[in-house]
């Protein structure tokens, strides 16, 4: 027979670098590497009998803080190797922990280095165990957390700045908010006026806005309108109307060329592939008979009816049906109405924020509605401007954050004499 017998072949194996002779180089490159692994990894690693005291620790943690092997093992005790605020941690919270669970994890301390220097770190025990059960000693792995700690303070002084430029935007907004109102409404002799702006958000500009003013011919001219979208944009849009119409009254103070005025200046300005438009309601009041009254002309470019409260305690919508948006279109129709206001009666203004409020009833589809409005407004009649705005503000309290738009409302009520006012 041919062939070599298998002492042969294992001879020649260990001469051509033999699978044994690797398995033995490879075994002592194992508990080698695991040695230098222990001496040299990425994290610290410590071992500490029960009561504390250092058993052995490897030369990453030592040079991490700057101390001599015998500087440490038998002693040192862990708790040693932690700042003031550590040591009391480690006593109340992170040793207790550990007795009862046997491990702890991702533990953020700060270590004192040889130098005072500190280091923060995560530290993860482990209480070890013999075959009895019983506890034998305690692995402690740390981590560097010197970029974690700068990350968060970097991502801390991130947050703050924003925080301080969102108080600031916030202010540049109530600023600005502040410049589309009247700084206060002109004083109308024989009527009571009042308003009120319910900002919705302190992050944006809302485009709701309102005015009254006097005219030439001993009229009064007002109006309360709402722009489409928030914002700079709006804010915008809300300044050239509330000029425009003012501006309007004063050469026609007729109702409805005012928002035929306002609907050119918008409609031409706002062409193309970002147009804007408002709705609003102008009025016309005009003092009229021997008693105190007011006529009132209304004219409604898309805008919600007002609300008429007779001082009999009756209350209704005053409609002003078929109004289009101002600055949708280049012939906007524009509804017209008239009525009178004698003495104890209230008209009131308001913007959509407040039907378009959301609310938990299933009945109004999750909106307050137009229905609960005037329900709402028959229990005040009859009322004054003042107190009418008033019951407002706290119905719009009372919905919270469910007005998730401005809302504006502006009331005129024409005073009983003194002598009636107590009938």
């Amino acid at each position: 027979m041919c062939g070599t017998s298998d002492e042969e072949e294992r001879r020649n194996l260990e001469q051509d670098g033999s699978p044994v002779d690797e398995q033995a180089q490879f075994s002592a490159l194992l508990e080698d590497s695991a040695e230098d692994l222990y001496e040299h990894a990425p994290c610290g690693f410590l071992s500490t009998l029960l009561d504390g005291r250092i058993a052995k620790i490897n030369t990453t943690l030592l040079d991490w803080l700057g101390y001599r092997r015998g500087d440490l093992v038998g002693r040192r005790h862990f708790a040693d190797l932690l700042t003031a605020g550590g040591r009391l941690y480690h006593e109340t919270h992170f040793a207790p922990l550990l007795r009862m669970q046997g491990e702890v994890s991702g533990i953020a301390l700060e270590l004192k280095a040889a130098d005072d220097s500190r280091l923060p770190v995560l530290v993860t025990s482990t209480v070890k165990t013999g075959g009895d059960g019983q506890p034998l000693l305690i692995r402690t792995t740390v981590f560097d957390a010197r970029d974690r700690r700068a990350y968060e303070t970097e991502l801390l002084r991130a947050r703050r700045e924003a925080d301080r430029e969102r108080e600031r935007l916030q202010r540049l907004n109530a600023t600005l908010q502040q410049t589309l109102l009247p700084p206060a409404l002109a004083n109308v002799p024989g009527v009571d006026v009042a308003a009120h702006y319910h900002i919705a958000s302190t992050d944006e500009v809302g485009g709701d806005f309102y005015d009254l003013f006097p005219l030439a011919d001993g009229s009064w001219g007002l109006f309360l309108g709402d722009v489409c979208g928030k914002g700079a944009a709006a804010a915008a849009v809300t300044s050239l109307a509330r000029y425009t119409l003012r501006a309007a009254a004063v050469y026609d103070a007729d109702p409805a060329a005012v928002l035929s005025n306002l609907n050119s200046v918008l409609n031409h300005e706002y062409t193309g592939t970002d147009p804007r438009f408002c709705t609003v309601v102008f009025g016309l009041l005009t003092p009229y008979g021997n008693r105190g009254g007011f006529r009132v002309t209304l004219a409604s470019g898309g805008h919600p009816p007002a609300l008429l409260i007779r001082a009999d305690g009756t209350a209704d919508f005053l409609p002003t049906p078929g109004g289009q948006l101002i600055g949708a279109l280049p012939d906007a129709h524009i509804a017209t109405t008239t009525t009178s206001l004698g003495p104890g009666d209230t008209l009131l203004l308001h913007t959509d924020g407040l039907t378009e409020a959301h609310t938990a009833s299933a009945e109004s589809g999750g909106r307050y509605g137009d229905d609960a409005l005037l329900d709402f407004v028959r229990t005040l009649a009859p009322t004054t401007a003042t107190d009418a705005i008033a019951a407002i503000r706290g119905l719009l309290d009372t919905l919270g954050t469910g007005v998730d738009d401005d809302t504006a409302v502006l009331a005129i009520n024409v005073p009983r004499p003194p002598s009636e006012e107590h009938q």
